[in-house]
């Protein structure tokens, strides 16, 4: 009796390491537990987001996830070529449109993240509105030299540098455009508010610096910088066959603007963007599990 039951137990044990092993081999098993890879760059909103997303991914889905910091050229370039598996930070249609018109036929759109953004250029609120209302008016002499002839810009392959170049043209303003992250950005901002001296920035909503800094955006009539634009997520081709649970998710993926710009305020004071996303996932269970549905 005994050899009979320890022949069955074998043979059982058998049988399950045969099924695990046919499941593990399988297609769908394979590329469904293969390290994810996102695309970002240090753009506050998109930092903010990210982190969201990978937190999610790897605590509730399961997913190892590797985050790859690069320029949101080499982005596109990176998914097109299926190097990168998705990246969440395409502005459309108007920012990125250079882009999307050469790679859009070899990437997936996702869907939108969050809407209403915009594009433009800010000045602090001590810079009188009267003499500095608009883009048109950086060319005036007096103007110009209190601003040293200098936009403060981000870093050079981002869609908002190439629509600032293109304003400089557009307004015949003769100004220099300066490149730098968006954190030397917000430094140089915050240098010369301190200092009261006048600086022109390039920037964009949402972004924490709003909420921060008493500044405004200037009037721009000839649009060279765009208008209302929205965020997507782009996912190379195969994305959603692979990543099947990922995909859903990115789907449902949609934040508010203002949770958003919250994120990112408190992230600029704590410098910590993985704990800021950890509060806000713990704090909003409802809108967690409306992100996860189906996905689970």
């Amino acid at each position: 009796m005994l050899k009979k039951m320890k022949r069955v137990f074998r043979h059982i044990s058998t049988w399950t390491a045969l099924m695990l092993s046919l499941i593990v081999a399988s297609p769908a098993f394979a590329a469904d537990t293969k390290v994810l890879r996102i695309g970002w760059t240090a753009w506050s909103d998109a930092e903010a987001v990210t982190n969201i997303a990978k937190q999610l991914l790897e605590k509730e889905l399961g997913y190892k996830v590797e985050l790859v910091m690069t320029d949101i050229g080499l982005q596109y370039q990176g998914v097109a070529k299926g190097d990168l598996d998705i990246m969440l930070m395409a502005w459309l249609p108007g920012t990125h449109k250079d882009y999307w018109d050469k790679l859009s036929s070899q990437v997936v759109d996702m869907g939108i993240l969050y809407d209403n953004c915009k594009l433009g250029w800010a000045v602090p609120a001590y810079v009188p509105e009267s003499e500095v209302k608009s883009i048109d008016d950086l060319k005036k002499p007096d103007v110009k030299k209190k601003f040293k002839g200098q936009v403060q810009g981000i870093d050079p392959g981002a869609g908002l540098m190439r629509a600032s170049k293109k304003a400089i043209e557009d307004y015949d303003l003769g100004y220099e455009l300066l490149t730098a992250s968006d954190a030397a950005m917000v430094s140089a901002l915050d240098r010369a508010i301190k200092r009261k001296q006048w600086i022109v920035v390039t920037t964009w909503t949402p972004h924490w610096m709003f909420s921060k800094y008493k500044i405004r955006y200037l009037d721009d009539p000839k649009q060279s910088l765009g208008g209302a634009e929205a965020v997507h997520a782009v996912a190379r081709k195969g994305f959603e066959q692979d990543f099947p649970k990922a995909a859903t998710f990115i789907k449902n993926f949609k934040i508010p603007i203002a949770d958003l710009e919250a994120i990112m305020l408190k992230a600029s004071n704590s410098k910590n963007y993985k704990k800021e996303a950890a509060a806000y996932i713990k704090a909003n269970p409802k809108m967690v599990e409306k992100w996860l549905a189906g996905a689970k």
